[in-house]
């Protein structure tokens, strides 16, 4: 469904570490919105939803809301570190286009 490469896997257990409250995981969804259409969301979990799918890769769970499911079924994510900018940077096979700054498809 959704892989981690290994430094996306570090990073969201790193801010689950530091988070306030405790968190099980980490949600990714999609909403309408964004410059192209669609917009990815993430956020730290700290429970399953009705109609969730939950994958566990290295130790990370990944929470996947129904509604969700078929825009991002093989969808790589990545994080990177930069000298301008880090973050999450997603690889997904089912966006026909996206926005320059990565974070909106179509």
């Amino acid at each position: 469904m959704i892989q981690l490469t290994d430094t996306a896997v570090t990073a969201v257990k790193t801010a689950m570490s530091r988070a306030a409250n405790p968190a099980e995981g980490l949600r990714i969804m999609v909403q309408a919105g964004g410059c192209a259409g669609l917009k990815y969301m993430m956020g730290l979990e700290s429970a399953v939803r009705d109609g969730d799918i939950v994958i566990d890769q290295d130790g990370v769970k990944l929470f996947v809301d129904s509604d969700s499911q078929a825009h991002v079924a093989g969808m790589t994510v990545d994080f990177i570190t930069g000298l301008e900018s880090s973050g999450f940077i997603f690889n997904n096979p089912n966006a026909q286009s996206k926005c320059s700054c990565g974070k909106s498809f179509s």
